[in-house]
């Protein structure tokens, strides 16, 4: 998939992205600390957490990777799955579903619709697999801009929940 917009290039993930995907989470915490959110993913450096690396390395390799790419350098990763993590406290689908279970972008290049993109991709992706639900779940703090974004990009909040101290929530997107 190509965005014809920014030259954005969307391909499958493979294992040797790891490095660019552990790269753009650390830049999203550090983003994120610096605006003062030390809530959403916390202040250590996400190759630098507990499990961090492999949980990159299992997305990568046991679920649905996605790339952006502009001029061939990584600007963004997405993971699809089949459903939530079993570590969140979400009921599955009563239907089958596409989940999104990562979505990162580099946020030095803010403002070129990365994570829209990777949305539309994949909207495309659901479409392609014959399903109709599309869902993901995101932080809710922090006054909402999460919930906006993705709202912004079709979907529809259905449920909040808790994880730990962590609010969350839900949002869906239904595909002709």
């Amino acid at each position: 998939m190509n965005d014809t917009t920014h030259g954005i290039r969307v391909r499958r993930g493979v294992l040797a992205d790891a490095p660019a995907v552990l790269d753009l989470l650390d830049g999203a915490v550090a983003w994120m600390n610096s605006r003062g959110n030390t809530e959403q993913w916390g202040t250590t450096p996400y190759s630098q957490k507990p499990g961090g690396v492999e949980r990159v390395e299992r997305y990568l390799t046991e679920n649905e990777p996605w790339i952006a790419e502009l001029d061939g350098v990584p600007v963004g990763a997405m993971v699809l799955d089949s459903g939530p993590s079993p570590q969140m406290p979400i009921e599955p689908a009563e239907e089958a579903e596409v989940y999104v279970r990562l979505l990162v972008s580099d946020r030095r290049r803010a403002g070129l619709r990365i994570g829209a993109v990777l949305l539309a991709h994949a909207a495309d992706e659901t479409r392609r697999a014959g399903l109709e639900l599309l869902r993901v779940d995101c932080w809710a703090g922090g006054g909402g801009e999460l919930v906006a974004f993705y709202e912004r990009n079709g979907f529809t909040p259905t449920e909040a929940f808790l994880s730990g101290a962590w609010p969350g929530q839900v949002l869906a997107r239904r595909l002709p």
